[in-house]
């Protein structure tokens, strides 16, 4: 069924998109101004080579300008994609350190610190495969691209869901500047900027570019009196680009250094704020409080360095090598079981509400290393065939150390410690042609051989993995009419073996694959008014790698399901009815399935409702699990929607405009078995910002986020109580932006 509208929420929207028409004064238009309004081309690098977003045959979504900065306003981290992107959910049981991104249902709900994830980010051009490198933050960009369904030829192993894909403004031949700096609620300063120089005309450009978010604390422990110790950070990045381009030559080196310091708290878990026998938020929540008895912080560092060369051979065909080097370190810690005390301590020495026992862990990756090459030949001589080959080669080591603490004795003694190390080596040969039939018509094929080797050592335990995995797509584009364009893709995708432990024994799972099916149409309406994409899909998963997170034991374990199914559409679009008003609207569908006969999956260990048939042994006593076939997959909601609407009026010395953005996330379910108590209701959240936009190059503003307070769960913990986590509060602030 549709999302279902909250009538309140509806008339806020409504309510807020007058008020910014309304709100400034109403300068009439000309019917000549009025029918000048058009939508600009997008160009996209989603088959690495610049193209209009219409020609390509992949449902692409894409983000920049005044969307992306409005979107990541109050000191927002990359999570602020979450349904705002049709098929896109992001979500994080470490908040800004560690996301976990879905698209159409697939994705990984896995913690652990060296989670393999099924959607790809890549950022200027390199795979980001480790979780604590894809919460790289979101500035000086030019664009996000979403691609949905798997991208196996140009891009991969490990999207079988999709990629996310970061593309920083480059160095160029002219000086710019920005300075963006905004102050909110809960002391957050968010300060930006970027400075590009043209050092040596026409040969060495450089740009600096940083980024400065911190926030203070405001949950108090109520258990130590102390006051606003949660929910800070303070997040520090920058980025050094140099291009150089030889006088004489057609050669041209782009050198990209960039770092990340994230220091705070790490996710607060809040004990019995979800009430048995009912979804979402209790009646024991209160967004200002914990009584924590356990530590809680988080520290997080990362650099890395990007070198991009390209130099044409002859007039068809450019040679491209990419070399990317990350390294990063973080540490973790924090008060799981989300309360004080324990049962077992006697009446009023726990809280709040039931804690069975008290758990507070650490993770840490102590080191990790990433190395990547690429080197890709591109050939296009402007005739009916184009085509691009090259070699790809990853190399990651990390050790990862796990910890657990004794709470309730002084000095919180270490319990149990687990170290492991994981060494993973990737190699990739790929093709991919693209022929035009016809004028009108034009198909595409690709492939790529990959072949995954890892190595895994931890106390007592060494184990070796691999596998040889082809990954393909074919595609057919046919220019229906000058404004309409057709397409069909099929497309492999696959995600490689991996291994994983915590505390328990080791398990690991098989190389899972994925089948799609996709046909859409992109189209640009009403003299380039409106821009309105839909895709319809529908893909096979095999040997589905699951995770068990949490439940009786508070673990990590790997399987594969034999048989998974989802199905659904999406729909982007894009108006400018007249000059003064933009509109953008996005809608997906996606539907997910478990389809073994008989999969189990242990149930929680806290008291919660599970509604999945329980499956016991032959003795008719012993229980195994709960059958979860036919459940959705964990955090994907069938429905996604959001829309934003701008609205502008010219007035002497710039304009004066209000933007107003809503998402829409449908009800979710957090764990493989379906419960009434682990999930979340369909809900809105919606956004607004008002300004002043002067000719001089300076934009004022007033922005809220969360404008209605909205409390959600975005995520539980199932294996000691009731607990969950949830989603920002409200903030608020103004801004300043002044571009050179």
């Amino acid at each position: 069924m549709p999302p279902q509208i909250d009538l309140r929420r509806l008339c806020a929207c409504v309510s807020l998109i007058a008020l910014a028409a309304s709100g400034v004064p109403a300068f009439a238009q000309t019917a000549e101004e009025e029918t000048t309004a058009r939508l600009g081309t997008v160009t996209v690098t989603a088959q690495r080579v610049e193209e209009n977003l219409q020609e390509v045959p992949i449902s692409i979504s894409t983000l920049s300008d005044e969307k992306l900065d409005t979107l990541k306003s109050s000191g927002a981290d990359v999570r602020f994609l979450s349904a705002r992107v049709p098929s896109v959910i992001a979500e994080s049981s470490f908040g800004r350190a560690f996301p976990r991104f879905y698209i159409r249902g697939i994705g990984n709900t896995d913690f652990d610190l060296n989670a393999s994830q099924p959607v790809s980010l890549v950022y200027d051009d390199v795979p980001y495969e480790s979780p604590i490198l894809k919460g790289f933050p979101v500035f000086d960009l030019e664009q996000i691209e979403v691609l949905r369904g798997p991208q196996g030829t140009l891009f991969g192993r490990n999207t079988p869901g999709g990629i996310i894909k970061f593309d920083s403004r480059k160095p160029q031949d002219e000086f710019e500047a920005y300075v963006r700096a905004a102050y909110g609620n809960y002391n957050t300063r968010d300060l930006e900027g970027a400075v590009n120089l043209p050092v040596v005309q026409d040969v060495l450009a450089v740009r600096l570019s940083g980024l400065y978010q911190e926030r203070d604390g405001y949950v108090d422990n109520a258990l130590t009196g102390e006051d606003d110790v949660y929910e800070g950070f303070k997040e520090v990045a920058g980025r050094a680009q140099f291009l150089f381009t030889p006088k004489g030559t057609d050669f041209s080196a782009l050198l990209n250094l960039h770092t990340r310091s994230n220091d705070g708290n790490a996710r607060l878990f809040r004990a019995n704020i979800i009430d048995a026998g009912n979804k979402g938020l209790g009646s024991g929540f209160d967004r200002d409080t914990v009584f924590y008895d356990g530590q809680n912080f988080l520290t997080q560092d990362t650099s890395g360095v990007t070198l991009r060369l390209d130099k044409p051979l002859t007039e068809a065909i450019t040679a491209t090598y990419v070399f990317g080097y990350e390294r990063a370190e973080i540490e973790s810690r924090g008060d799981i079981d989300g309360g004080f005390g324990a049962a077992f301590l006697g009446a009023g020495r726990f809280g709040p509400g039931l804690i069975p026992f008290p758990v507070e862990t650490s993770g840490a990756v102590d080191s990790l290393d990433q190395s990547t090459h690429e080197v890709r030949f591109t050939f296009d001589e402007g005739g009916a065939l184009r085509a691009q080959a090259g070699v790809f080669l990853f190399q990651e080591e990390v050790a990862i150390t796990s910890r657990a603490f004794a709470s309730l004795t002084p000095g919180r003694p270490q319990t149990r410690v687990a170290q492991r190390d994981l060494d993973t080596d990737s190699k990739a040969l790929f093709a991919s042609l693209s022929y035009d039939l016809t004028e009108r018509l034009v198909v595409s094929g690709g492939a790529r051989w990959t072949q995954d080797d890892k190595q895994f050592s931890a106390a007592g335990d060494q184990r070796e993995l691999g596998d040889e995995q082809i990954s393909w797509d074919v595609s057919a584009a046919y220019t229906a009419t000058d404004d309409i364009n057709l397409y069909g893709r099929i497309a492999k995708g696959f995600r490689g073996p991996t291994v994983q432990q915590r505390f328990g024994a080791p398990s690991q799972a098989d190389s899972e694959t994925v089948l799609s099916y996709e046909a859409g149409a992109k189209t640009e309406l009403f003299d380039d008014r409106v821009r309105a994409n839909v895709s319809v899909y529908a893909f096979e998963l095999e040997d589905q790698q699951l995770t068990i997170v949490g439940g009786l034991t508070n673990d990590v374990s790997l399987f594969n399901a034999d048989k998974s199914e989802g199905y659904g559409f999406e729909a982007d679009i894009e108006a400018a009815p007249t000059q003064s008003i933009l509109m953008t609207a996005g809608l997906s569908y996606n539907k997910t399935e478990f389809k073994d006969d008989v999969i189990i999956a242990p149930g929680c260990g806290a008291p919660c409702t599970i509604l999945d048939a329980a499956v016991f042994a032959s003795d008719g006593v012993t229980l195994l699990g709960y059958n979860i076939s036919g459940n959705a997959f964990p955090n994907a909601p069938e429905w996604i929607a959001n829309v934003t609407a701008r609205y502008g009026v010219p007035v002497p010395g710039g304009e004066i405009y209000g933007y107003t953005d809503w998402a829409f996330k449908g009800e979710t379910n957090f764990f493989l078995y379906d419960s009434i108590e682990f999930g979340q209701e369909g809900y809105w959240e919606g956004g607004l910002k008002a300004g002043f936009k002067s000719d001089r190059g300076y934009d004022a503003s007033v922005f809220v986020r969360n404008i209605l307070d909205e409390e959600a769960l975005e995520g539980g913990i199932d294996f000691n109580n009731l607990t969950g986590f949830v989603n920002e509060p409200r903030t608020y602030g103004i801004q300043l932006r002044w571009d050179f």
